[in-house]
């Protein structure tokens, strides 16, 4: 405790007090931005699940729509393939020979005509008239792979701009002709509009920037809705991350960057059937989250603000309980400290000797007790007044003050123009010589009024060393004693009680 005052500082409960405070409010605005966060992550996760749900049901109408097409085109071509095996066709009329070839052939939207081709590519049958055309389709690719691949299977080809005037967008499906020795005989081979993709795209409700296209397992785009450019119909896409992952897993669903125009997608899509095509759907993520994007802005931001508005109470409520604590401090401080000296009171004076008396009891270390007093004080209170005599005790208080250094010793206002000094863990010589140094300190103090005697004291010791006293009020009875020996032996001196 100060030697001057007994002004104690934050006590431990204020501190905790705060601190609990502050960890309070810190877990509740974690909790409530861990809840939201889960919330908005949960939200997102539902929201791309329910893109996902539409976008798939929206490949498998595409699926089916299109398998059931190709289907047509692929029973028109068997029918083609096993009218041509037929030895009694050579000799009927071609009206006739006609019908057989193509009686399977049906209406299919979009259908281009079906031709027969032989090995050399020349036009030897055509689903558009009796009289065939007269031309030459052996620079076609797929005429090309079947010369040189021997497979029976129907090839599905790349997207070509057909011969006609409108120079459209097709694709074929073709079948190879053998003879009995496998030998290469031609090609049965019928084209469809690629337009037929698009109307069907057209109808489909994809929300805006999303596509939806048509892919060959060998990567080639046969159909776009709606284009990002004119151009993409039959580009190789096959070393693309995105088309590689979509072969790689055939069927399914992911979020990944466009190569075509860099803006983020959610990617679902599905082979068609056992056939060499991949349907996808392209949704926009921006259009996907955007209903989600505007909760979370709005839920983020109410919950920012009630965050704020959290830790701005507790800011408050905080710097209510500290001018609360320094409220009680400064009347503790009141409380505890002599208003005319400075120094701390009767009431701490008696708090801190019961302290050091019982600590003195347990450590066994001597307690040494001091009591100083004003010489004719009384006559220099009545001589010069009240004033003057309050002046020189606030000096007196001060200057004994100074000479009380160590945290653990008090001084204190006895009474009137007495004061104490406690000081634990102190010989009966230490205390001599502090007493001797204010004694002499006080002497030489000048004179509060013109032409008065100079200030002294008289200071009496006792000091608790295992003994001689058994109780605390016998040993400032000890103290007290001395002082008055140093009265009674002529005032500014020192007595020790022995």
């Amino acid at each position: 405790m100060s030697a001057s005052s007994a002004t104690p500082g934050n006590t431990p409960f204020s501190i905790r007090s705060e601190r609990v405070l502050v960890l309070a409010s810190s877990l509740v605005v974690i909790a409530i931005l861990s809840i939201v966060t889960f919330l908005l992550i949960r939200e997102y996760a539902a929201a791309q699940q329910a893109a996902t749900r539409s976008a798939t049901n929206i490949v498998q109408l595409i699926d089916a729509d299109v398998l059931r097409n190709v289907e047509l085109y692929d029973l028109s071509l068997q029918g083609l393939v096993a009218a041509t095996q037929r030895d009694d066709l050579k000799d009927v009329s071609p009206t006739i020979r006609h019908l057989a070839l193509f009686d399977r052939a049906t209406a299919a939207p979009y259908k281009g005509d079906i031709l027969l081709l032989d090995k050399r590519g020349n036009v030897v049958a055509d689903s558009a008239s009796i009289e065939p055309r007269k031309g030459n389709y052996a620079d076609r690719e797929y005429f090309q792979s079947h010369v040189h691949n021997p497979s029976p299977g129907m090839m599905i080809s790349r997207p070509f701009r057909s011969r006609s005037a409108a120079q459209d967008w097709r694709i074929s499906f073709s079948y190879r002709l053998n003879d009995e020795q496998g030998e290469f005989l031609g090609v049965a081979e019928a084209a469809m509009r690629l337009n037929y993709f698009n109307q069907l795209f057209k109808s489909l409700n994809i929300g805006h920037g999303g596509t939806v296209n048509l892919v060959s397992s060998e990567g080639f785009l046969l159909a776009q809705e709606p284009p990002l450019a004119e151009d993409l119909i039959g580009k190789d896409f096959s070393n693309r991350p995105n088309f590689m992952r979509i072969l790689r897993e055939g069927n399914g669903s992911f979020t990944s960057v466009s190569g075509q125009d860099q803006k983020p997608r959610l990617y679902t899509f599905s082979q068609v059937g056992d056939l060499p095509l991949i349907v996808v759907v392209a949704l926009s993520s921006d259009e996907v989250f955007a209903s989600w994007k505007r909760t979370a802005l709005l839920v983020s931001g109410a919950t920012g603000a009630l965050c704020i508005g959290l830790l701005w109470l507790t800011w408050l409520l905080r710097h209510e309980l500290r001018r609360r604590h320094h409220a009680e401090r400064e009347l503790a401080q009141l409380a505890s400290i002599d208003s005319l000296t400075g120094l701390a009171n009767r009431r701490t004076l008696d708090e801190t000797l019961q302290q050091e008396w019982l600590r003195a009891q347990r450590s066994g270390q001597p307690l040494s007790v001091m009591m100083i007093d004003a010489d004719h004080f009384k006559a220099f209170n009545d001589r010069h007044g009240h004033p003057s005599g309050d002046e020189a005790l606030r000096t007196l208080a001060h200057l004994i003050g100074r000479h009380v250094r160590r945290p653990a010793d008090l001084a204190a206002r006895y009474g009137g123009e007495e004061f104490a000094v406690v000081l634990p863990e102190t010989t009966t010589a230490g205390a001599f010589t502090m007493a001797q140094n204010i004694r002499e300190a006080v002497e030489q103090l000048p004179p509060f009024i013109t032409g008065a005697a100079p200030m002294t004291v008289s200071i009496g010791i006792a000091t608790w060393a295992q003994g001689p006293y058994g109780e605390l009020e016998q040993l400032m009875f000890a103290a007290d004693k001395a002082l008055y020996q140093a009265k009674a032996s002529g005032r500014n001196r020192v007595v020790c009680a022995m």
